[in-house]
């Protein structure tokens, strides 16, 4: 028969055994046919390489006998058997015109009424996702057992659809175990915490798998100590549990923290004998990695009898998140099983560690050796994208969304309207989150964020303000937003009403307030800040500790900074160098360089920024040749290329030690385009040295590179009028007043019952200048009297 189908095509011998069959069957009426008898095929290597096509062949032929089996009262039952064989098959494959023509033979010939029958329709709908159809089944038939309305209501359930799901649970003739198991899993999966709680109480039914779904969900909600609560008392009870049960008290205590917990609990695992499980010895490499004995979690896995690709993923993903990305691709590339959520694993982790072209190059791999991306790869990719600013891959990243069916789903969504924003491309991020047809908070987020980085404060706060629900990262994108726009009087004042409304602030919130205190006159609105931070306990973290050692170097107060860096237990490169940096700008260039030295004997490693801060320190003290020391050490013994502001800061050094040739002469042969202020540092040092030759050369420069800038007109007359070249002077002036540039003022700030009050010269805006100058004329008065 085999060799026939190759020879002569599946038409032709679907016709030849459709006739032979019927042939048979008219000839003995006693034995219905069977339409898969003589398709029996040996399990050779050639059979099963076209086992889809015989498949296909067997569900066609029975069909074809269909309607002749059923003429006879006799062959009802060989019918029915059949129809249900032929649906189940049907559920397991995409929608085929086999099902729907299935469903009318069995509606036509009256077995649709038949439980078997409509159980396994409800199923195929189900499974085919044609949904409408699956309930009109369900609706349309006499009844059904006891499966089938579990079923239905956890399809619900599944659905989000709970009103539904409810509906049917109160409608139910008899329940069983499944039945509050299903209410109470379908709640917890929908975030109704208290209604789950509730069901939960009510069940007459409690084995080890209605306590487990009752863990289970406290723990997909977060809440880790209600989930060891449940476990305490399902232990009371006298049940044994399971291992789901364990994987679930296992990551309540990573979840909660309570690791000494955890450890007792692998002391039952051992006893109840279910150490060799595969969940649970997945669930325990997560725990072991987590109190950080990475040896232990490592020798878990080593003896595992069997190992998972989730075994594999649980090991890789957990080496990525403590920073030892080499390990992790490592273990990665031993994968003798990879999935989607491995891929993921890895594509996120560089993502979030700032690797973001080896993200894209992971996302690149996994397209192409045909894995099919999950809504937390597309949602990598496009992070990377944007912090790449490469608008052409995240761009064909949303194509392959598109083409899967992810580009509405509101996560996805948020991280495509980040993308185009970041790109600088509003118009399409505004049509995307339009065209959304549902809408999170995500998706709200992100499109504030987005026009905070393109300095369009007015629409991210306008969406603010209109926001559906607002949550702590709501609040957090416009108040970076401000701090990032130099807004800082709205950042204090957003900070107020975020109190007012009763959402608590994050370290990301205090960052971003600690950072607009720094730019303004409000030391004392640190403190407070300082004094919130020390309440809650977080202020000896690495990333609040950071912000509090930079608020107080720029406002200022050193001795503070240096007490609140100090007192880190743990420091990290963007902690030292806040406070090198805070050092060197407030004139204690020495103590900066001693505490580089002291850092480089760390496991720290010097960074860009690092450098920078210590070149700066260098040209403030005036050590040009310790200075050329560390700027040569960038590429020898670091690794690191010089970038423009490097540059720049050498032409300060040079030039304010007075080598001002050298500083040229440094400039003329940089590697990268020197910036407006290797210019600008030349101009000055020329002022002060009264060097007329070099100065105009500066100048010229200047205003070719920033044509609307003032700042190199006024060096330039600065210069002139040291040397007493008032004619020049003017003509700088003059020059400056044709072009349309103005000096930019100097402004003073008063602070005055927590609000900040910003005063120019002879400034008129104020809604109280006339007050102002008129108690100021009485104060002059009484001076001059």
């Amino acid at each position: 028969m085999h060799e026939e189908l190759r020879a002569t095509g599946t038409k032709r011998v679907l016709r030849s055994f459709c006739r032979d069959s019927l042939k048979r069957w008219r000839e003995d009426r006693s034995s219905p046919p069977n339409p898969f008898r003589s398709l029996h095929f040996s399990s050779s290597t050639s059979t099963t390489k076209f086992s889809p096509v015989l498949k296909s062949l067997k569900k066609k032929l029975a069909v074809g006998a269909l309607p002749a089996i059923h003429r006879t009262a006799k062959a009802f039952k060989s019918y029915a058997e059949t129809c249900a064989s032929l649906l189940r098959q049907c559920a397991d494959h995409h929608p085929l015109a086999l099902g729907p023509a299935l469903h009318a033979h069995t509606i036509k010939s009256g077995m649709s009424a038949d439980r078997s029958i409509s159980t396994k329709l409800l199923t195929m709908y189900s499974n085919w996702g044609w949904l409408d159809d699956r309930d009109r089944v369900f609706g349309e038939a006499d009844g059904f057992d006891l499966f089938s309305w579990n079923y239905m209501i956890a399809a619900y359930a599944r659905r989000g659809d709970l009103d539904a799901a409810r509906h049917l649970f109160d409608r139910m003739p008899e329940r069983n175990v499944v039945t509050w198991t299903v209410m109470v899993d379908g709640h917890m999966k929908c975030g109704k915490v208290r209604e789950s709680i509730e069901y939960f109480e009510r069940n007459p039914f409690r084995t080890v798998i209605s306590w487990t779904a009752m863990m289970s969900g406290f723990v997909q909600n977060g809440l880790y100590f209600e989930a060891l609560v449940i476990f305490h008392r399902m232990l009371e009870s006298g049940l044994m549990p399971n291992e789901v049960t364990f994987t679930s008290v296992v990551r309540s205590c990573i979840g909660a923290g309570e690791f000494d917990l955890g450890r007792s609990i692998v002391g039952l695992i051992i006893k109840t004998n279910f150490e060799r499980n595969l969940s649970v010895c997945n669930s325990l490499i997560t725990l072991y990695l987590r109190m950080g004995d990475v040896d232990l979690a490592r020798r878990v896995f080593d003896e595992m009898e069997e190992r998972d690709v989730v075994s594999w993923t649980v090991l890789l993903d957990v080496y990525a998140e403590i920073g030892d990305l080499v390990e992790a691709h490592r273990i990665f590339d031993e994968m003798p099983e990879r999935n989607e959520v491995s891929w993921s694993t890895m594509i996120a982790r560089y993502s979030q560690n700032g690797e973001a072209l080896e993200a894209l190059r992971m996302f690149y791999h996994m397209l192409r050796d045909g894995y099919r991306p999950n809504v937390s790869c597309f949602s990598s990719a496009l992070s990377a994208s944007a912090n790449l600013e490469n608008l052409l891959f995240g761009s064909n990243v949303h194509c392959h969304a598109i083409k899967i069916g992810f580009d509405s789903d509101v996560y996805v969504a948020s991280s495509l309207i980040d993308m185009y924003f970041k790109c600088g491309k509003l118009i399409d991020g505004r049509q995307l989150f339009g065209l959304l047809p549902e809408k999170n908070t995500a998706c709200w987020n992100s499109m504030i964020a987005g026009f905070c980085y393109n300095g369009k404060v007015e629409e991210a706060e306008e969406l603010f303000k209109n926001m559906p629900a607002k949550n702590v990262v709501s609040w957090n994108a416009i108040i970076s937003g401000y701090a990032q726009n130099e807004h800082y009087n709205k950042v204090l004042q957003t900070f107020d009403d975020m109190l007012m409304s009763g959402q608590m602030p994050s370290q990301m919130t205090f960052s971003s307030v600690l950072h607009a205190c720094a730019n303004l006159p409000s030391l004392e609105k640190g403190k407070n800040l300082h004094s919130k931070i020390a309440k809650l306990g977080i202020q000896d973290e690495v990333f609040m500790g950071t912000a509090l050692t930079d608020m107080y170097a720029k406002s200022g107060d050193i001795e503070s900074s240096k007490k609140v860096f100090c007192r880190m237990p743990e420091k990290n490169e963007i902690s030292w160098t806040a406070m090198i940096q805070g050092l060197a700008d407030n004139g204690f260039a020495e103590e900066s360089i001693s505490l580089f030295e002291e850092m480089k004997e760390t496991a720290i490693v010097p960074t860009e920024a690092i450098i920078l801060s210590i070149l700066c320190a260098c040209s403030h003290c005036g050590l040009v040749d310790k200075g050329f020391h560390y700027f040569e050490s960038m590429k020898k013994v670091y690794g690191i290329m010089p970038k423009e502001k490097h540059y720049t800061c050498m032409v300060d050094l040079l030039a304010r030690a007075g080598h001002l040739r050298e500083a040229e002469e440094l400039i003329s042969k940089m590697p990268v385009q020197p910036e407006a202020n290797s210019w600008a540092a030349l101009l000055s040092a020329c002022s002060t040295y009264g060097d007329e030759e070099i100065g105009e050369r500066a100048a010229k420069k200047l205003c070719e590179l920033e044509k609307s800038n003032s700042a190199g007109y006024v060096l330039l007359a600065n210069l002139y009028a040291s040397c007493r070249r008032w004619k020049d002077v003017a003509k700088v002036r003059t020059l400056m007043k044709r072009t349309g540039l103005k000096k930019g003022g100097g402004c003073s700030w008063i602070q005055i019952r927590d609000q900040f009050h910003t005063f120019f010269s002879w400034d008129v805006k104020h809604q109280k200048s006339s007050e102002i100058y008129g108690v100021l004329q009485l104060l002059t008065s009484e001076m001059m009297a």
